[in-house]
């Protein structure tokens, strides 16, 4: 019969494998959806010069025109805003089938490779000696028995 000490360890060890699984399936899925927008805007590429409205933590407003002299403006934004500034003229490129899916011309997914690289590896850094840490006391434990 196991103790009350075993089964929390045991719901701990789980629990924190999960959520570092949990994370890395996110970032990876993360990944592939940028990816996923890149093929779409490169099938049918359009390009403007657009203007940046604001810049926010989570989004970056822009409008530009399409050549059928319709203004768009993202509702999400631009993607690959690093280091733009409200007021500022940019180049652009988006997909012309849905020109709600814009981003920064010459910029692409492969940015996002070192944030979500770096986000799982320091998940596994804390959830790896985490899950060691848990297993050797619940060994310990056993062993005491």
């Amino acid at each position: 019969m196991s103790t009350r000490g075993e089964r929390v360890r045991r719901v701990g060890w789980w629990a924190a494998l999960g959520v570092a699984s949990l994370l890395t399936v996110m970032c990876v899925c993360l990944l592939f959806a940028a990816i996923r927008n890149d093929g779409a805007i490169s099938a049918q590429l359009g390009t403007a010069n657009a203007t940046v409205d604001s810049v926010a933590f989570d989004r970056t407003i822009i409008h530009f025109e399409t050549p059928d002299g319709i203004v768009h403006s993202p509702a999400n934004g631009v993607l690959y805003p690093d280091g733009l500034a409200a007021g500022q003229l940019v180049r652009i490129e988006y997909d012309a089938s849905d020109p709600e899916l814009a981003r920064v011309a010459g910029r692409s997914a492969t940015l996002t490779l070192l944030p979500l690289g770096s986000f799982v590896f320091f998940t596994w850094l804390v959830a790896g000696p985490l899950l060691w840490w848990i297993r050797r006391v619940d060994k310990r434990a056993l062993v005491a028995v």
